[in-house]
């Protein structure tokens, strides 16, 4: 018994040491050699200043930008509550939610059918992109409040627009961040953010 004890007790302490220690520090240190950028979060960085990360979705709440789809991730793209809201289709909260961003949206450009993943949250709540049909639904918007023609906002779109990973994974997507960043190389930034 005493023999079966201590044998218990070392293992623990040598999977524990391991796995729990080694094997993630091993790990860790590989993927900062074969991979730093991914391994560090894909930040994006403007002026020696990070301004975001190229993963991680956020909120842009001014109408000179683009703007994510909405966020059930805590208060809104909190990495450390990543998740969906759970609420089922007959959920009066989600019901006002989706509601209310519909009334918003269609104000923004009426008669326009609005995008599906303008009103969705994803699975994550953090998804960094929308679909180019979201963001051109927001052409108009754009356009209008930094004064550029909706064509020149239409190229950035096309500019910044993502295919399908390798070819048949997914859908075309546009970074929102990434985007909003080219927006204000080419037109000055509107006041907030």
């Amino acid at each position: 018994m005493k023999r079966n004890l201590i044998t218990a007790v070392l293992m623990t302490l040598v999977t524990t040491l391991l796995f729990g220690l080694l094997f993630p520090l091993l790990i860790t240190g590989l993927a900062q050699v074969l991979f730093p950028k991914q391994a560090n979060g894909e930040l994006v960085t403007r002026n020696g200043k990070a301004v975001g990360s190229r993963l991680i979705g956020q909120s842009f709440s001014s109408p000179g930008y683009f703007h994510s789809r909405p966020s059930s991730a805590g208060t809104g793209y909190d990495a450390s509550n990543s998740g969906g809201s759970n609420l089922g289709p007959t959920n009066q909260s989600l019901i006002a939610r989706v509601q209310g961003d519909a009334d918003r949206l269609q104000a923004e450009n009426p008669g326009a059918a609005i995008p599906m993943d303008l009103l969705t949250t994803s699975g994550s709540g953090l998804d960094p992109h929308i679909s180019p049909e979201a963001a051109e639904f927001q052409v108009p918007r754009i356009a209008k409040e930094r004064n550029l023609s909706e064509d020149k906002v239409r190229e950035a779109i096309r500019q910044h627009s993502e295919s399908r990973q390798f070819g048949f994974l997914g859908e075309p997507r546009v970074n929102v961040l990434e985007l909003n960043l080219a927006l204000d190389e080419i037109s000055p930034k509107p006041v907030t953010r």
